[in-house]
This record gives structure tokens, sequence and C-alpha cells, in this order.
């Protein structure tokens, strides 16, 4: 994330001392990155891999002083795509979300596009999986190639509820910190999608909104009905709903106004373990 801050800074103010420090960051970890470690490792990749790509993406195309730039391509293409391409059908659905923005953001830095459809492929399956509408029938979407295939593992993997409305997401009744990380990496993956000429938003629009202002209203106090995770949640959102209100109402026209009035609570949005200053970057930006 400091790397991605300071390419930010550089590309915003032609202040070179910034494209300095984002090459010495991102040349430091590629001379030694080999793989990361323990329970969480999988995701870590993805954490990491999402800002990294960022960062490089920019570095790559307004600093031609980057003499190691090949160098973390190479250990983004070796170390870090191919356990975030893989997917994770059987963790909680950030998990693979996340991932899946990694992957499509390193796929477009490396002009890989195979690995950019099978990304693409990911998000169309988990999302599905992650967001319910009552469309999806008495029960959720199950995530492809994931072992929860029965009503009783269905509802065991969405913590108990039994309920499913519109926004609902498998994540709510653990805690809205994680619930807010997967709707946010959806979200990444239809907008890093989107500037590569791939409209995700006109298949997930529905999921998102309503995913969003689900959550935003419980956020913001509304009355948790006792349906509802037994009916209580565990608030705690962050600031992950900037670039989805500004694709869905400031290019769209969705009404969203519970979300936008979290949103603009919030701003300006800082940063967390996978995005960063999306007021700056997002905020009204139709571009």
């Amino acid at each position: 994330m400091a790397a991605y801050t300071h390419a930010l800074q550089w590309y915003l103010t032609g202040d070179e001392r910034h494209a300095r420090k984002a090459v010495q960051i991102m040349d430091a970890w590629s001379a030694v990155i080999t793989t990361h470690t323990g329970h969480n490792a999988r995701l870590q990749t993805g954490w990491a891999g999402a800002s990294f790509s960022r960062a490089a993406e920019l570095m790559k195309h307004t600093y031609p002083g980057w003499a190691s730039a090949g160098r973390m391509a190479d250990k983004l293409r070796t170390v870090y795509l191919p356990v975030v391409i893989a997917g994770s059908p059987n963790t909680n659905g950030n998990w693979e979300l996340i991932m899946t923005d990694a992957a499509i953001g390193i796929a477009v830095h490396l002009d890989d596009r195979a690995s950019f459809d099978r990304a693409v492929r990911t998000w169309r399956g988990r999302l599905p999986a992650y967001v319910y509408l009552t469309a999806d029938g008495a029960l959720p979407k199950q995530a492809p190639g994931s072992r929860y295939d029965t009503r009783d593992e269905l509802i065991g993997y969405w913590y108990g509820q039994t309920t499913f409305v519109n926004g609902l997401a498998q994540e709510t009744c653990r805690d809205f910190g994680h619930t807010g990380w997967g709707i946010a990496a959806a979200v990444h993956v239809a907008e890093t999608a989107r500037h590569q000429g791939l409209d995700l938003y006109a298949e997930g629009k529905d999921r998102l909104r309503h995913a969003m202002g689900f959550h935003s209203g419980l956020q913001l106090g509304e009355p948790v009905p006792s349906w509802l995770c037994g009916g209580s949640v565990k608030p705690g959102l962050g600031p992950t709903f900037e670039v989805g209100l500004n694709a869905l109402a400031g290019r769209l026209g969705v009404g969203m106004p519970r979300t936008q009035r979290l949103v603009e609570q919030g701003r300006p949005a800082g940063v967390s373990h996978f995005f960063g200053w999306e007021t700056l970057t997002h905020a009204e930006n139709p571009a």
C-alpha cells in the first residue's frame, strides 16, 4: 500500500521523490519475496498482489526510470498469480474475491489475457454465491467448486442464517468488516474489467447495489430484524463502498441513498489491507 500511495502521489504531483520511493519499495520486495506463509497465506497474497499490481501498473506507464520493472513483473507472474488465480472456493467469500481482485490486476499488468479471462470466470461464479438475490430461489447459490452444497451445509456456511433477502451476503452474520471487504473486492474486479472494455457492472449491478444498500442501512443504525443473525449484527464496514457508489450511482444513475449517506459520512477514505485513497481516485470521477 505504501508503494501504491507513492505511485499515486508521483502521478498527481509530478514530484519524482515519490516515483523513486514507490520503485524502491517494489524493488526491495521483488528482490526477496518467494511466498506468503501461514494460515492466511492465500489472503495475504491477495492483499499484497492487489496493491502491488496497481502500483506497478502506474509506474510502468508513467516512470521510465524504473530499471527493475521486469523483476517485479516476474514476481507477480511467478509468486503471486499462481496462488490468487487458483481461487479459494471453500473459504469465506472475501478470500476468493480479494484473490480475484489481485488476479485481474496482475493479469492486466502482465498483458495476460488467459489469466484475465479466468479471473472473470471466477468472479462470475463467486459474486452470485456471495450476495443473495430473491431470484436465486430458496437458498443461496453454491460457489463453483465448493464442498458446501446441501441445505444444511449452505446455511452453516452462511453462519446459520435461514432467511434470505436481497443484498444479504455470505459473511453478513460473521461481521460487517469482512463483508465490506468481499463487496469492495467484487467491485474492484468490475472496475478493472471496465477499464479493459468489459462491462461486468451490467451483470452484477443488482447484487452490488442491494449488498451496499442493505449493509449501509444497518451500519447507519437501522433496527436489526429478529430474523437476521439472531437479531444482532457486528457493524464495522470501513471505507469500502466508494468505488461501488461512484460506479453505480455516479455513472449509471442508480439511486443509492443509504450508501451515499454512509460513504459521505466516512470521507475521505483512507487505507486498509488491499485498498486505499478511494475518495481521491473515484469520488464523482466520471472517468
